[in-house]
């Protein structure tokens, strides 16, 4: 069982304080808590909305809107596979296919090791070189099944 790591909500209550002025705030305020802790905790969605004066219901609904928002910290490593049109017709759908069941999640999901987290995402401008992965801060083109084999055993110390 992972233990999920300590914040402190008053670093939350600061963010909040600090843009719920702003016009369309909360999304400010969610990437901004989001940046400062890595995934936005249950805890924190009563305080946005009582920072909002929206209902919790709103928030937790535009935090499960957007893929890019967590709600448990990620691995590690973040595997994103692109899933838009031009990576799947370069054979992004059997990546995305292989990388689940290689790491054993699903997308949004966090590997049982918690080593890697593995997203679904929309565009990494890689259209005419797909299928892309980014893992970490690191894009790659062109990844077939075995070259993403190869890119996670690196990333695991696996030689």
């Amino acid at each position: 069982m992972t233990t999920q790591p300590s914040f402190d909500l008053s670093s939350v209550e600061a963010i909040i304080a600090q843009r719920k002025a702003l016009p369309g705030a909360m999304l400010p305020i969610l990437h901004a808590i989001q940046e400062k802790i890595g995934y936005i905790p249950a805890q924190a969605v009563p305080l946005i909305a009582r920072g909002l004066n929206v209902s919790r219901a709103e928030v937790h609904g535009v935090i499960s809107y957007y893929h890019y928002f967590r709600h448990s910290p990620a691995g590690r490593y973040v595997v994103q596979v692109c899933r838009a049109e031009a990576c799947q017709a370069l054979g992004g759908v059997a990546l995305a296919a292989h990388a689940k069941a290689t790491l054993g999640c699903d997308f949004q999901a966090t590997t049982g090791d918690g080593v890697f987290t593995l997203e679904a995402v929309y565009c990494l401008g890689q259209c005419a070189c797909g299928p892309a992965v980014m893992i970490g801060d690191d894009l790659h083109a062109r990844v077939s099944p075995e070259k993403l084999n190869r890119l996670l055993d690196a990333k695991r110390g696996v030689a």
